[in-house]
C-alpha cells in the first residue's frame, strides 16, 4: 500500500495494528520459572497475505493478538515451522493411524459389500496396497465420498465453516480443555472461547484460482460422527500455506489418534487449496510434547535472524541439542560445525537458562534485548517514521510526520511532559519487528492494544507498556476538533476507504491526504467550531 497522494486515492491497508511492546512472561512449556519474552500487538483487520508474511518473520496470532517471540532470550525458543505438503511422504505410524480410522468408520460389514458391488481391478487393488495417496485416503470414509447403497458402519461428515462461536461447538471445547488440558470450571469461558478462537481478524472471501475456488480467512473444520461434533480444526487459510492454529476433539475420539489425523487431513487440505505448505506453528525442539512435529517431512524451520528456511534434519537437531539458541545461518558464517551426539548431549547436559528480563525495567527497550530479526538501530535511523499512517476519525488517516511535534509526546499519564519521546520509540519497535517492506502496508491505531489484550491492569504494568492513546493530546486545537467529529470507530477494511472530500464534515475535509499541513486544518476546525 503506498500513501495517498491525491484526493482520490483509496487506502486499503493490509493490516492495522495496535502496537503494545516487548514484554517476558514465565513459561508454561518448561518447569522453571524462565523468561519467555516476544514483542506483542493487538489487529482487528488483518489480509491473509501480509499475516502469512508476518509467519514468515516468525509471528503468531492468538485470537487477536499478535506476537514474536525473542529466541534468543528465551528459555524454550519458538521455531516457526512450515511443512512443503505436495512433498508430504507419510511414516508407516500416520498410515496406519489413518487407514485404521477409515476401517472403524465403514466396518467390516460395509467393506465386504462393497467390494462385492463395486470390484477393484488388479492393478488398482495393487495401487492401493503399494501407495498411499493422501488426498485419497483422508476422504475414503466421508459420507459424501461413499458410492452406496450399503451404509457405512458410521457416518463422517467433515466440512469448513466460518469460524463463528456456537453452543454447539463451545461444548465440544469446554470437554477437550477438561479431559485432555485437566483445566477447572473457572479457567473455561464462553468468553475465552470466542477470544481465542472465533471470529479472528482474518476475514474469509473467496477467490478463484486456475477455475478452483480457493478460501481464504479463519475457519473451523468441523468433524462430525453420526451427525456429532466431535473434533474442530482451527485454520487460517492463507495464499500459500494452511495454518493450524489449534485443535479440539472429543474424549471419544482419543482412541483413534485425532492428533495424527487432524494433521494428514490439513496438509492434505493445503494440496487441494493449490497452496505448498502446511504449516504447523512453532517447535520447541526441547519439548516432548512438540516431538511429533518434527515426524512430518519435509519440514522446515525458520532462521530467526535471515528469515530463511532449513530442512529439519538430523544436522539442525543436533545442533539444537547442543545449544538453546540456534540460527543456522549464523553458526554457517561462522564456520561452526554440527556437534556429534555425544557432544550434544554433553553440551545440553551443562546448559544454563536464559537470564531474568525485569519488565519493570525502565531501560528495557527491544533494541536492547538484541532480538534476532529485528532491525538494528542504524536501519531503524534510515526509516522515515513520521511516514506511517494513523487513523483519523471516520474512515480518515494521515501520517504521523503531519501532526506537529509528534515525536516529541510522551506516554499520556505517566506524568512526564518531556523527555523520551514514547510515541516515537513504540513505531520504531513496531517497524523494527514487522520490517520495512510490511511497515509501509500498515494503518497504527494506539486506540486499542494495551487495554483490550493485556491481561494484567495497568497499575501492574511498567509505565512504558501502558497504554498509548494519542487522541485528544496532539494540541489544544487537535482536542477541540476532536471532541465529536473525530471520535473512535470501530475499524475495518471499508473504513479505511479515503471517502470523497464532499462526503467530510467542512472542517475536515483535506486532513487526510499526503502532504496537506494538518496544522492548518486544526485551526480551521477550531475556528469553525
Amino acid at each position: 500500500m503506498s500513501s495517498p497522494t491525491t484526493s482520490n486515492t483509496t487506502i486499503v491497508p493490509d493490516a492495522v495494528l495496535g502496537p503494545i511492546g516487548y514484554q517476558s512472561h514465565s513459561c508454561g512449556y518448561c518447569k522453571s520459572k524462565a523468561e519467555r519474552p516476544s514483542y506483542y500487538a493487538s489487529s482487528k483487520y488483518l489480509t491473509p497475505k501480509f499475516y502469512e508474511e508476518l509467519i514468515c518473520r516468525g509471528w503468531r496470532r492468538s485470537g487477536t493478538l499478535l506476537y514474536k517471540p525473542d529466541l534468543r532470550n528465551a528459555c524454550c525458543p519458538h521455531y516457526t515451522l512450515r511443512l512443503d505438503a505436495p512433498a508430504f511422504k507419510a511414516t508407516k505410524d500416520q498410515r496406519q493411524a489413518q487407514n485404521r480410522f477409515n476401517h472403524y468408520i465403514l466396518g467390516d460389514e460395509y467393506i465386504k459389500e462393497t467390494a462385492r458391488l463395486h470390484p477393484k481391478s488388479k492393478a488398482e487393488a495393487a495401487r492401493y496396497k503399494q501407495t498411499f495417496d493422501l488426498c485419497e485416503r483422508v476422504h475414503e470414509s466421508e459420507l459424501a465420498s461413499l458410492p452406496g447403497p450399503t451404509k457405512p458402519a458410521h457416518e463422517l461428515t467433515v466440512t469448513l465453516e466460518p469460524d463463528t462461536f456456537t453452543g454447539e461447538k463451545y461444548l465440544l471445547y469446554e470437554n477437550y480443555q477438561r479431559i485432555v488440558h485437566k483445566e477447572g470450571p473457572d479457567d473455561i469461558s464462553r468468553n475465552g472461547f470466542r477470544r481465542f478462537l472465533c471470529s479472528s481478524m482474518l476475514k474469509r472471501s473467496t477467490e478463484t484460482v486456475n477455475g478452483k475456488e480457493k478460501k481464504l480467512g479463519s475457519y473451523h473444520q468441523c468433524y462430525r460422527l453420526d451427525g456429532r461434533l466431535v473434533a474442530i480444526g482451527v485454520l487460517d487459510l492463507l495464499p500459500n500455506a494452511v495454518s493450524a492454529v489449534y485443535f479440539i476433539y472429543h474424549e471419544d475420539l482419543h482412541a483413534w489418534s485425532p492428533g495424527k489425523l487432524s494433521a494428514l487431513r490439513e496438509t492434505a487440505l493445503a494440496i487441494e487449496q493449490g497452496c505448498r505448505y502446511y504449516m504447523m506453528g512453532f517447535y520447541i525442539h526441547g519439548c516432548a510434547k512438540m516431538k511429533y512435529k518434527a515426524d512430518y517431512h519435509p519440514q522446515y524451520i525458520l532462521d530467526p535472524e535471515k528469515y530463511t528456511w532449513d530442512l529439519l534434519d538430523e544436522d539442525l537437531k543436533l545442533r539444537m541439542d547442543a545449544r538453546r539458541y540456534v540460527s543456522l545461518s549464523s553458526e554457517k558464517a561462522r564456520g561452526i560445525p554440527a556437534p556429534t551426539k555425544e557432544e550434544a548431549e554433553a553440551a545440553a547436559a551443562s546448559r544454563s537458562p536464559p537470564p531474568p528480563i525485569n519488565n519493570d525495567d525502565d531501560d528495557l527497550t527491544l533494541l536492547s534485548q538484541n532480538m534476532p530479526g529485528a532491525l538494528t538501530a542504524a536501519e531503524l535511523d534510515a526509516f522515515d517514521l513520521g511516514s506511517l499512517l494513523r487513523p483519523y476519525g471516520r474512515g480518515a488517516v494521515i501520517r504521523f510526520g503531519d501532526i506537529e511535534g509528534w515525536e516529541g509526546y510522551p506516554e499520556p499519564g505517566d506524568g512526564r511532559t518531556d523527555g523520551e519521546p514514547i510515541i516515537k520509540q513504540a513505531l520504531g519497535d513496531l517497524v523494527a519487528v514487522v520490517g520495512v517492506e510490511l511497515a509501509g502496508r500498515i494503518v497504527v491505531d494506539f486506540s486499542y492494544g494495551r487495554n483490550d489484550y493485556q491481561a494484567k491492569p495497568q497499575s501492574q504494568l511498567p509505565g512504558r507498556v501502558r497504554v498509548i492513546q494519542m487522541e485528544g493530546t496532539i494540541t489544544d486545537q487537535a482536542s477541540v476538533a476532536a471532541s465529536s467529529e473525530l471520535s473512535s470507530p470501530v475499524y475495518g477494511k471499508n473504513d479505511y476507504q479515503a471517502r470523497p472530500q464532499s462526503q467530510l464534515p467542512q472542517s475536515f475535509r483535506a486532513i487526510y491526504m499526503e502532504g496537506m499541513i494538518i496544522k492548518q486544518a486544526l485551526v480551521a476546525a477550531s475556528s469553525e467550531r
